[in-house]
């Protein structure tokens, strides 16, 4: 499939490539959320500014133990609110992550694109006006629950600033905060799964789209490819994206273009071009990638 950087057609990618960036960003998520989880799995009975003056620790430890939870080791009336804060932070990047994906997916289905799309259920409405429309709702869904749980995490990091041992400007959002970031998240993962599960791809159309430019995704290659046979990189450039002009302009193909311009042929033979423009060469690197996804897991 085409590679996209700005919304525009860049260099060939694969769908499988993506989703190995999803998968790798999802591990360091729940990496992320294990590390918060014992961050904030803590507690204190150190009395009114922390100082252990009327409760003991040993009657703190033997508490907290029975609840299972840590001791902060230096509080104040309250535990310590950067934990919290870094609970709702890694949520709300949890949330970035989900959108990520969903926005992807958004975009793939796009009438222009056409390339993915996120499952239809039968007797499914996709417009309440337009009875031929296929709208990505879930996915939208998830990038509005994003920035709720971006705006969560604001609120984790405002609490963070009391008045000296406490005051109880955090205490109020607390109070919804928590268990709506916790709910959010939750929800928006499930919904990101759902779409996973059953997404639909159109793996005709990724390579219909791809080879919509005739090649020209394949320029840095050529470009590449004239410098090494000694052409100076901005004589190089301009000969290309010239070669490529000519084909926007409905002059002529891509692939004529370039057989056509002596500038090019002064460094490359058709037998170069080809070799320049092979897919299998644009995509032979990407195991790589695989390979040490792989090898992080087993880590």
């Amino acid at each position: 499939m085409a590679g996209r950087s700005h919304g525009i057609h860049a260099e060939p990618t694969t769908f499988g490539f993506k989703a190995a960036g999803w998968y790798a960003e999802l591990a360091r998520d729940a990496r992320r959320l294990e590390r918060a989880r014992e961050t904030v799995s803590v507690g204190s009975i150190s009395g009114a500014v922390g100082t252990h003056a009327n409760v003991s620790a040993e009657v703190e430890r033997h508490v907290l133990d029975d609840l299972g939870l840590g001791i902060d080791p230096a509080p104040t009336q309250v535990v310590s609110r950067d934990r919290h804060a870094e609970l709702l932070t890694s949520l709300a990047i949890l949330g970035g992550t989900l959108e990520r994906i969903a926005i992807e997916i958004r975009h793939l289905q796009r009438t222009e694109v056409g390339e993915a799309f996120e499952p239809f259920g039968s007797g499914q409405q996709g417009s309440s006006a337009m009875p031929h429309k296929r709208n990505p709702i879930l996915a939208e869904r998830v990038s509005g629950m994003a920035r709720l749980l971006r705006a969560d995490a604001l609120v984790g990091l405002e609490n963070m600033a009391l008045w000296h041992e406490r005051d109880i400007s955090h205490s109020s959002a607390e109070r919804f905060v928590f268990e709506r970031a916790l709910g959010v998240a939750a929800y928006a993962t499930r919904a990101t799964a759902d779409i996973l599960d059953g997404l639909e791809v159109d793996a005709d159309r990724m390579r219909a789209n791809l080879d919509e430019l005739g090649g020209m995704v394949y320029s840095e290659a050529l470009l590449l490819g004239m410098i090494a046979r000694g052409a100076d990189r901005q004589v190089a450039y301009r000969l290309v994206q010239g070669a490529a002009k000519r084909a926007w302009a409905g002059e002529t193909d891509f692939r004529s273009a370039l057989a056509e311009d002596p500038g090019i042929a002064e460094w490359l033979s058709a037998d170069e071009i080809e070799a320049a423009m092979s897919l299998e060469h644009h995509l032979a690197g990407i195991g790589v990638t695989y390979r040490a996804l792989e090898l992080d897991e087993s880590s």
